[in-house]
């Protein structure tokens, strides 16, 4: 996936005989995964558009439905697929805000100049983000601006953090 595309979420579930499917989604709140039409699937490497044609938070989770799904099978058939958008139809950030995709891939230095290693993945806790950062071993960095994060240079890839090499 080129740099035009950013995975919002997966369908992880059946839900219903319908044609609806389970979402995990990735956006903040959850439920906003549905007012983003047309999304794209992945299945099998290839990505294909399809509208979303209702959606719905349930629970702690999103069901959705989409066009042409019309019954379990055609949902199962759908498990697991990746969905994506077109970085177009993402609205800007607000200053001081980032999407997780333009952080990962960002070179993660300490403020005296250490490599800790490069942003592979980053996941929600309850008390804040956490940064999975990848080099001579994996740490865990807590995404607490101001703190932790103390620059973001997206035109140079990097990312600074005050953080202890060693811990």
């Amino acid at each position: 996936m080129g740099d035009d595309w950013v995975v919002l979420g997966r369908v992880s579930g059946l839900f219903g005989l319908d044609g609806w499917v389970r979402i995990f989604s990735h956006t903040d709140p959850r439920a906003g995964i549905i007012r983003y039409n047309p999304v794209f699937l992945q299945q099998q490497g290839q990505w294909r558009e399809v509208a979303i044609e209702a959606g719905r938070a349930h629970g702690e989770g999103v069901v959705l439905k989409f066009a042409g799904c019309h019954d379990r099978d055609q949902a199962m058939a759908l498990m697991q697929a990746e969905i994506a958008v077109r970085r177009s139809q993402l609205p800007p950030p607000q200053p001081g805000e980032y999407y997780w995709a333009d952080l990962e891939g960002l070179q993660v230095i300490t403020l005296d100049g250490v490599v800790l290693g490069t942003v592979t993945s980053l996941f929600a806790t309850g008390a804040n983000d956490v940064m999975v950062v990848q080099g001579e071993r994996q740490r865990l960095l807590p995404f607490v601006q101001g703190q932790v994060v103390v620059g973001i240079d997206l035109e140079h890839r990097q990312l600074r953090v005050d953080w202890d090499p060693d811990f």
